[in-house]
């Protein structure tokens, strides 16, 4: 048995992470992934800090999903304090979290087409991705690091003139989408080495909890937190699903969830323009412990904070959905033939470093005692 190593530099690799990839032959057997080149310590960096200045450190756990970290923030410091936020600046948000789950599938599409070396499929979708850049740039001000969420609503509002671009450039993607569709599923070389590959079943997504168009791959439509919101249940939101459960499923989920949010998008400008009212209140803060979730663009992220009157945050736990997902990797190389194929369905996956970095604390099943990591590290390398 041999080790190939991928990373952690690596043109696959959109972000640092080192994979030892096991194989017999060109056959692989098994992995290890390598974490730790990105790790930042930001849950314990907003420990005592004021609740302000932790919006503006949550927007950078992820570079590619910046957006969502501060919506899951802003709305648990809302269920804490009893905020509510007006139904324009609820509007607001979907809209520009739609807009940025759409970017973040087409940088999905791009790398995996990229990957498998498609690479005019993969610069299609990058050109049809800054129509989507615009808009939010439009609406917020920035492309990446927004700043636009505060808690009780959202910054700044949008205009007539905004709105009619906000139409006209989602009515231009929408075809854009088709065709890159079209493509996707007509290529035979995209078939080869998509379907059947990185095949796994609902039965792993309950043993490694795999979340968002991983699990939605595998016929769990319930999976989508978007159903237990709010505002999605207003707008009559409906999860995309398929069953074939490999690369091409995980890849279709994401092209399909780009038209459901337009969609989303159309709805919520809808009410929007039939809402008065402001965009958001003044935030009363109160003391106390709170939990909140929502749908990433990579599955279900959770955030556990626990803040004074004052606004001063105490705590702050982070679990983002990429932990789960790539634990699923390992399965996933079972119905890998090839070497290129396990860095392919690595690429399906879509994981997120940054997001993923988070602290871990091991601890003994039995005396439930924390265990140093070189000391685990160890106890594995005997097994």
């Amino acid at each position: 048995m041999n080790v190939i190593p991928v990373g952690p530099i690596h043109p696959v690799l959109k972000e640092p992470i080192r994979i030892k990839l096991l194989v017999e032959g060109e056959n692989v057997v098994g992995s290890e992934i390598e974490m730790g080149y990105v790790h930042r310590g930001i849950e314990k960096i907003i420990e005592g800090k004021h609740y302000l200045k932790g919006i503006h450190l949550v927007e950078r756990v992820c570079g590619i999903c910046s957006y969502i970290h501060t919506v899951t923030y802003a709305e648990c410091i809302e269920k804490i304090s009893g905020i509510i936020t007006p139904d324009k600046g609820r509007y607001l948000r979907v809209i520009t979290t739609e807009l940025e789950r759409i970017h973040s599938h087409l940088i999905a599409a791009a790398v995996y087409n990229l990957t498998m070396e498609h690479e005019t499929l993969g610069i299609w979708c990058l050109n049809a991705r800054e129509n989507v850049m615009d808009l939010l740039e439009m609406i917020t001000g920035n492309r990446v690091n927004m700043g636009y969420n505060v808690v009780g609503g959202v910054r700044v509002d949008i205009n007539k003139e905004m709105i009619d671009k906000i139409y006209k450039k989602i009515e231009d993607l929408r075809e854009d989408v088709k065709n890159l569709m079209e493509v996707f599923k007509s290529g035979p070389a995209i078939g080869l080495r998509s379907k059947g590959i990185g095949k796994i079943d609902y039965k792993v997504i309950m043993k490694t909890r795999a979340a968002g168009p991983i699990a939605r791959a595998c016929a769990l439509p319930e999976s989508d937190w978007r159903l237990r919101h709010k505002t999605y249940k207003e707008l009559n939101f409906k999860p995309v699903w398929e069953e074939g459960g490999d690369n091409y499923a995980r890849m279709m989920v994401r092209h399909e969830e780009i038209f459901t949010s337009i969609e989303l998008i159309e709805k919520a400008l809808e009410l929007y323009m039939e809402t008065g009212g402001d965009i958001r209140v003044k935030a009363d803060i109160k003391g106390g412990y709170g939990e909140w979730r929502y749908e990433a663009h990579r599955g279900e992220v959770v955030y556990k904070i626990g803040i004074t009157n004052g606004g001063i945050v105490k705590k702050l736990l982070v679990r983002t959905p990429s932990v789960m997902n790539m634990e699923s990797y390992k399965y996933m190389l079972k119905t890998c033939p090839t070497i290129s194929d396990a860095v392919t369905t690595y690429a399906s996956i879509d994981p997120c470093v940054s997001c993923t970095e988070r602290t871990i604390i091991l601890k003994d099943r039995k005396s439930g005692k924390e265990i140093p990591y070189t000391q685990y590290k160890n106890q594995k390398n005997k097994k």
